[in-house]
């Protein structure tokens, strides 16, 4: 027989107090201990540059938080919080040799406090972080990411030029002891000079300021020396690339699943890394773009083994402590992201599709676009239209040539949408359609070539547009043209739909521009038409419409809504419109910068010049 008294509660423990008792939830611990790290660094830094720093009341706070502890000079302290906001990032992206770093250095700062200043409050703050460290070990699995010894010329360029903007503001911190008034020229020389280890031009009076300044330029130029050196000698882990191999397994799953997507054939690209489902039925293609797992389109493969597939993605983030994200993924495959993962999905734009049988010039709908056509021919231009394997090598080389050549920027684009190669002989079924035109006293290297659009299979009856390129002197109305001619040109080709290039946010513009829109939906139009001053976004929605395609939606699938702002910066940078490289000098002078439109991105920001060429056609 049980009971149940309903009386005196006074020996139980208040839910709060147990909460207290039992700590914060394991999944927030790695959060939160990264932001006190990050709190100790901030103190650090500023205990090291500024002066008054040391007499405020914010530094008696920071003389009770471990890792803070009293320098025996600036220098070991600003190092010190440098190295800490290194630490902190690990510890949030719960890397686990971030975890190890920290149980080393935590007891480390606790005997510094006990031995140095008796502080028994910091060495209960730094046991309580390490004792969460030790007890939620198992939240920091994850594994390092893919890394070159590129990494070391990216960490020497960031840490040289972040050792110089705090140089200067060293520099400057002590105003009242600086001799005369050095100009700024004079001032990034003493930096400069100070990484170094050698007396820059500028004077203290006082030998303390003379000695914190330089001290503290010697250790941030050390610290920039020793990072580097670490990264460039310890082991490399290239980053992940598609192995013959695996490109051989997708493109068999493609031979028998390819018709469902448009998009499955540039699963393809060779910068993409791949994870199976355990049957090898289904796979999932991605690249690793600043801490972010990025997919692209549907999995490829059988739709049944499709969760085992996600399942594996999910996973391989969870290892790495990547953000998961995919970009451009049909209704069907964002239903079963949502369902497998739990997490959310947003539309993103719409395809254009046009099925060919419905597909003519004849109406009035059709009128701009039949006038250029013909305009174009009347000029004397003609076009072709074939598969690659049915060009000679000397043509392959042509349209290789005159693609890269009239590309518009250093860098190519496109990523989920563009297979980044062009005539390659493993992609004998492609089709490219070639504009030509003889002219008197042409010299170009490409003969008569005159503009260039590439279209990657779409299972056996459909193509997929992935690039359009023309040259700088050619009549406007060139991709109008070729499009036009692959369209008649693909019940020849058995060809019966083929897709076009992706509109972002067409709903919400063709829904803003219709009577009785709301004024948010107006609003936002206005904003979208006014960022098309510098990204293609009307203009593309604009270009596919002349066509009268159908508009099939996709969507971008995201863990929560603060991560979508990192997800579209590592989309931009995957699709080259964002490049953190240094950047080509005068490489305006050095070639002519041609008009390049570019199919299939979804997020494009090409030149305000090509959008106007391409509105004018």
């Amino acid at each position: 027989m049980s009971s149940r008294i309903d009386g005196d509660k006074s020996g139980q423990v208040p839910s709060g107090v147990r909460r207290i008792f039992r700590g914060p939830r394991p999944e927030s611990v790695p959060g939160l201990v990264g932001t006190a790290v990050t709190i100790v660094g901030l103190l650090d830094v500023a205990a090291g540059v500024f002066p008054r720093f040391q007499h405020s009341r914010l530094r008696a706070v920071a003389e009770v938080i471990p890792g803070s502890t009293r320098p025996m000079a600036a220098a070991v302290t600003i190092c010190a919080g440098v190295l800490l906001f290194l630490l902190a990032h690990g510890l949030k992206r719960r890397k686990r040799r971030a975890w190890r770093a920290a149980v080393f250095l935590l007891p480390v700062g606790a005997a510094a406090q006990f031995v140095y200043r008796h502080s028994y409050i910091g060495v209960v703050i730094a046991v309580a972080l390490l004792a969460l460290l030790l007890r939620h070990q198992g939240e920091f699995k994850a594994l390092p990411d893919p890394r070159s010894r590129w990494k070391a010329l990216a960490n020497f360029v960031l840490m040289s030029a972040g050792s110089i903007g705090l140089g200067l503001v060293i520099v400057n911190a002590h105003p009242n002891k600086v001799v005369g008034r050095p100009g700024l020229y004079e001032q990034i020389a003493h930096v400069l000079y100070g990484l170094v280890g050698i007396e820059g031009p500028i004077a203290y009076s006082g030998g303390r300021a003379d000695w914190i300044v330089g001290y503290s330029l010697g250790a941030l130029g050390m610290l920039t020396a020793l990072t580097t050196i670490y990264l460039a000698f310890r082991p490399e882990h290239p980053a992940a690339r598609l192995t013959a191999d695996d490109e051989a397994k997708l493109r068999e799953l493609l031979a028998k699943h390819g018709a469902r997507d448009s998009l499955g054939h540039f699963a393809l690209r060779r910068d993409k890394a791949v994870v199976f489902s355990p049957s090898g039925k289904a796979a999932v293609t991605y690249r690793v773009v600043s801490g972010v797992m990025l997919a692209s389109g549907d999995p490829i493969g059988d739709v049944e083994a499709w969760p085992g597939a996600i399942e594996r993605f999910m996973e391989e983030a969870k290892a790495h402590s990547w953000t998961p994200a995919v970009m451009g993924c049909s209704e069907t495959g964002g239903e079963v992201w949502t369902r497998e993962t739990g997490l959310d999905a947003l539309e993103l734009g719409d395809e254009a599709i046009v099925d060919v049988k419905d597909f003519s010039l004849t109406g009035r709908a059709m009128r701009n676009v039949r006038q250029m056509v013909k305009r174009i021919e009347r000029n004397g231009y003609t076009t072709k239209v074939r598969r690659v394997s049915e060009l000679t090598e000397e043509e392959l080389e042509q349209v290789r040539g005159a693609a890269e050549a009239w590309r518009g920027t250093d860098t190519e684009r496109g990523f989920s949408m563009a297979l980044g190669r062009v005539g390659d002989p493993e992609d004998g079924d492609c089709i490219i359609a070639t504009a030509h035109r003889t002219e008197e006293g042409d010299t170009s290297p490409y003969g008569d070539l005159k503009a260039i659009q590439h279209f990657v299979p779409w299972g056996k009856d459909g193509m997929s547009l992935e690039l359009m390129r023309r040259d700088r002197g050619a009549d406007p109305g060139m991709n109008e043209l070729l499009i036009v001619a692959s369209l008649e040109a693909a019940p020849g080709l058995g060809i019966e739909h083929v897709s076009l290039n992706f509109a972002m946010f067409r709903s919400a513009l063709a829904r803003g521009e219709k009577i009785g829109a709301g004024p948010v939906l107006r609003m936002w139009r206005n904003l979208l038409v006014f960022l098309s001053r510098w990204f293609q976004i009307e203009s593309l929605y604009k270009f596919n419409a002349k066509f009268r395609p159908r508009w099939e939606p996709r969507f971008v699938v995201f863990r929560t809504t603060r991560d979508l702002p990192r997800i579209g910066f590592a989309a931009m940078q995957a699709e080259g419109f964002v490049t953190l490289a240094l950047p080509r000098l005068f490489a305006a002078r050095r070639r002519p910068k041609p008009v390049r439109t570019c199919a299939h991105t979804p997020l494009s920001a090409v030149p305000a010049q090509t959008d106007r060429e391409v509105q004018a056609a």
